[in-house]
């Protein structure tokens, strides 16, 4: 397993914004969708490309193309608000979904929603903005290999090195982008410092 943390001033500066507890949902969602494009630049660095050669007006000119289809997955409900920039970027993507609910009294996630694409042939990011526990990340990856997928990537905005640990042991051939690797959980599982429940800040449902 490879940890990537994206270095780049623009991903801190958004990320520090995404942590403001007074950034509205609008905003909240703007910034999100603009610190995953820096994210999924990062994680889709290593994608198979083939050589190929264009007409410009003037003469042909050599390059490169991507050589195979892509997949995201978003963690519902809070991967939704990464899923938008990974369209922009790659108009052919295949979109899947994963429902998994956490138990707040366990921490352990279950799956209420599943539809996949097509995955062997492909490289496949699982999109879930809050690496903490590790549980429902664990259960989502088991769930995508049990559904075909062999290249594999998560990608987060921020992460707890419980959750990080956590997908080592389970997941040790899945490789982990994100923003930032924060200090620890609380007692109730949530990220330090963190930025709140993803969920409800993007969608304006804090209590």
């Amino acid at each position: 397993m490879t940890v990537t943390v994206v270095d780049h001033p623009l991903a801190a500066h958004l990320l520090l914004q995404i942590r403001d507890e007074t950034t509205q949902p609008d905003q909240f969602r703007s910034l999100t969708k603009r610190l995953t494009t820096l994210l999924i630049l990062e994680a889709t660095r290593d994608l198979p490309s083939e050589e190929t050669t264009v007409r410009t007006p003037l003469e042909d000119a050599p390059g490169r193309v991507l050589a195979g289809p892509i997949v995201a997955i978003p963690i519902l409900r809070a991967g939704l608000g990464m899923l938008d920039a990974v369209v922009e970027l790659f108009p052919q993507v295949r979109v899947g979904y994963l429902g998994l609910e956490r138990d707040e009294a366990t921490f352990q996630p279950s799956e209420y929603y599943h539809k996949l694409p097509p995955l062997t042939d492909a490289v496949t990011f699982v999109l879930d903005p809050m690496l903490a526990t590790g549980g429902s990340a664990q259960a989502a990856l088991t769930s995508i290999k049990d559904g075909g997928a062999e290249k594999i990537k998560m990608v987060s905005i921020v992460s707890a090195p419980e959750g990080i640990k956590a997908l080592e042991d389970a997941h040790p051939d899945v490789d982990i982008i994100t923003a930032s690797i924060d200090r620890e959980l609380n007692s109730t599982a949530y990220i330090l410092p963190g930025l709140g429940d993803m969920g409800d800040r993007l969608y304006g449902t804090t209590p």
